[in-house]
Formats: C-alpha cells, structure tokens, sequence
C-alpha cells in the first residue's frame, strides 16, 4: 500500500487536474510520520532520479530538519548526492526561519548541503514563500512543460508563523499550479484543531494515518505495557479519493526497524481477533443454495409470468380501455358499483369511542 502512494505520486497528474497530493498523519502515541515521510521521499527520488517520474525535479522545504539531514538522508538511500544539484533542491526554512540570525554564514552548512539550499528568513510571508518554491522547482525543470514535485516535512511548523487559513490557501495554490506534479506534507493531527485537520484532509487525494496497534490479547498488557509496544509498531491507514469520487481505504502494519521503515499485510491472528470482537447476532445475514432456490420460486405480483396472455400491468387506476362502451362514453358513478365498509363490535360492552377525545383527560 506505501508502493501505492509512491506511484500515484510518481505518475502526478493528468493536463487540467491539480496534482495528487498526500497528507501524512501521526500524533504522541504513534509517531512515526517522519519516517513515513522520510520513505515517501527517497522512493520519490529514486523515480525521479532515474526519470521514471512525470516529475524532473523535487523541492524539499525543510521546516523540522537541517538540509544538512537530507544530504545525509540521500546517501544513507544509495543516491547520488553529487549529481543531485540538477533535480533537487532544498528551501532552508530551519536555519533561520524568522531572520535573527544576521551572522549566518555559509559555514554554518557542509559544502553538499550549501549548494543543495537556499535559506529562507521569512516564513511568516507565505506569499514569498509560494513564489520562492515555484521559481526553485522551475530552475531545476527549465522552460518547457516541465514539472516538479514538493515536500513539506512539517505543516505543524508552518502554523506556527502564519495563519490556519493562509497555510491552507498555500497548500491549494501549490496542488493547482500547472507545473507542480505532486505534492506532500507531515502534519501532527494531536497539535492542532480537528477543523485544520479537515481542511488539509479536503485537500488531499490521499490521506496516510498513523495509528497505534491494538492490544487483542491480555497476555500482552501483562507483558508489556502500551507505550513499549507501539514503540515499533503501528497501523497504517490510507484513503485514497479517486477521480470519480469513489473511496478506497486500505490498512497495513508498519515495523520500524534499524534499517528503515517495513510495511507488511496486516497479521492473520489479529484478524481472528477482530472477528472474535464483532457482536454475535441471532440470525444469519447470509442465504444458503436451498434458500436461494426456494427464493427464485417465489412469484412477484407484477411478474409477468409467461402463459402465453398479453401483459397487463396494473398500475392502481381502472384501465380505460376495459370500462369504456362501445359508443366510447366514460363510466359514470351510476354505472359503477360502490363497496361499503360495515364494522361490527365484538360485543355490545363495548363502548363507541369514535366521537371522545383522547387527550380529554388532560389537563391541558
């Protein structure tokens, strides 16, 4: 499923649409959204880096992490920092976010991460902001019809600078640019209002939540406790929008291990325990081979049912055609018969109530 969304980010967006875009979703008893972001990015790279994306470059604004751990982060993954400089670059929005840093010099980074970033002191200008990441990813795409994609490893950080609405405005106007291809970002969920979290959700085409696995067994709350055991492990929820409107969720267990992130299929002895959860119900949702038989039997009222007569369907009127005369006059109500309605009591003790009110003993 994690493949999944490295594709739809990979092959972008058809000419007119706006581009898929991913929300990344964790909180302080999951936290494994950076590692979540961390994999989405190197796959994203390697695509692009070997020209399998629609994207022929990537934009990394960096607001949680130094450019310095991206250059790093790229040669850990196998990829070549050295001819990274065409296809990726890195907006230095951690360094020196609000500008109090006058003695900001290039030695502050390495040689690889200096000439990967550029710095950016004015966060609170998303205006800037936005104009500043489009002209990064038109530089390493050129003229042309060339795209790019972005990564934005922390929405969280960004509100804390600017406003719920400006942020989101941002997002919107980075997904409809004709020359983004995809676009990506972490948000904490447990930080901010579920409104914010909503809107970004409207945004997405995807939405990946990070969730902490459920404990099904009581040997494994004497073991060990909540917290040690959602240390490495999680659920990984994912929703995807389609074009046509239609949902699709899927569910995967991730597994932090030394060597990166593990996504596998979720285990078949929780999925015994899941059906030991569900309500036991008195009666069966599902029909056997001799129901199903005796039900093709039964005859509809409206079924034609092919004795060799002329249809008639009767549609609650009396038919015209079977009342009318031969001089084609209407029936009039002298000519119909008309039916009564007679009511008789079960007894003569019983009393006639159609004429008492029944709230008469009210006080009302």
């Amino acid at each position: 499923m994690a493949e999944t969304i490295c594709r739809a980010l990979r092959d972008g967006g058809l000419e007119g649409e706006h581009a898929p875009a991913l929300t990344i979703k964790d909180s302080l008893v999951s936290p494994f959204g950076f590692d979540v972001f961390t994999h989405v990015l190197a796959q994203l790279s390697n695509y692009v880096l070997a020209g399998k994306s629609q994207s022929r470059g990537l934009v990394i604004v960096a607001f949680s992490r130094s450019p310095s751990f991206y250059v790093d982060l790229l040669k850990k993954k196998g990829i070549d920092v050295a001819s990274s400089q065409k296809w990726v670059q890195i907006l230095d929005c951690y360094t020196d976010p609000l500008g109090w840093k006058n003695w900001l010099n290039a030695k502050d980074l390495s040689e690889e991460a200096s000439s990967l970033s550029k710095v950016w002191k004015d966060v609170r200008n998303l205006d800037k902001l936005y104009t500043s990441i489009i002209e990064l990813g038109k530089g390493l795409v050129g003229q042309g019809n060339g795209r790019f994609s972005i990564a934005i490893d922390s929405v969280s950080e960004m509100v804390r600078h600017a406003s719920i609405s400006s942020v989101a405005g941002l997002l919107s106007n980075l997904r409809s640019h004709d020359r983004v291809s995809s676009i990506f970002w972490l948000l904490h969920s447990d930080l901010h209002e579920v409104r914010f979290t909503a809107v970004l959700e409207y945004l997405s085409s995807m939405v990946a939540s990070i969730e902490p696995c459920t404990i099904g067994q009581r040997g494994d709350l004497e073991n060990l406790s909540l917290l040690e055991q959602n240390f490495r492990k999680g659920k990984f929820h994912v929703r995807f929008k389609r074009r046509n409107g239609r949902v699709r969720i899927m569910c995967e267990e991730l597994l932090l291990e030394l060597s990166g992130i593990k996504f596998t299929s979720v285990s078949s002895e929780e999925e015994i325990i899941n059906q030991r959860l569900l309500p036991k119900v008195q009666f069966n949702l599902q029909l056997s081979e001799k129901e199903r038989t005796e039900r093709a039997k039964v005859v509809l009222p409206f079924e034609h049912q092919g004795n060799g007569k002329p249809i008639q369907i009767y549609d609650g009127r009396r038919s015209l055609n079977e009342n009318n005369d031969e001089t084609g006059k209407l029936p009039t109500d002298e000519d119909t018969d008309k039916g009564q309605i007679i009511y008789f009591r079960d007894s003569d003790d019983e009393m006639p109530d159609s004429d008492e009110d029944p709230d008469d003993d009210l006080d009302i």
